[in-house]
């Protein structure tokens, strides 16, 4: 299957933050803009950890996103990995990871992005990206994540 106009990409947000309008909402939304830019359709949930997540099976890609509180991915996301059924729906589904936290980058793809990826061991991860507090609003960045994402989405479609 193709990324065109006429089938365009389907792409969920599922993300957990803890304030509405914060920076992780903000992210969310300007990640959300730029797919829908490129011809994406695009739709966003926040997590629950006991949701249905049925859902995922309309949706070409999972963006699974969270802020890291505390060392930990934000605990709705991680509990509906853990806890729904959201895992047998991802299953082989091709997936995108973000977090936004303040520690030093490598710290961050050693600790945080594990406790995601130890859940995902039969998904095509497309494009993983931490960003940092500064980073968030620098929209060339959340397009650069954009870019990567669409380009190995493509890649594995054809």
């Amino acid at each position: 299957m193709t990324h065109t106009a006429v089938n365009p990409m389907r792409a969920i947000i599922l993300f957990d933050s803890k304030t509405t309008g914060g920076s992780t909402d903000k992210l969310i939304d300007s990640i959300g803009r730029e797919l829908a830019e490129t011809g994406a359709y695009v739709e966003k949930a926040k997590c629950k950890t006991t949701g249905d997540y049925s859902f995922v099976k309309d949706f070409d890609v999972v963006i699974m996103g969270a802020p890291i509180y505390y060392l930990l991915v934000s605990s709705q996301l991680l509990g509906a990995l853990i806890q729904s059924n959201l895992k047998q729906y991802l299953n082989g589904k091709k997936v995108a990871l973000f977090l936004t936290c303040g520690s030093p980058e490598l710290m961050a793809n050693l600790l945080y992005l594990p406790q995601l990826k130890m859940n995902l061991v039969d998904n095509t991860i497309l494009a993983e990206k931490i960003f940092a507090p500064d980073q968030l609003s620098d929209l060339s960045i959340v397009q650069k994540y954009v870019h990567e994402l669409n380009d190995a989405y493509r890649k594995e479609t054809h």
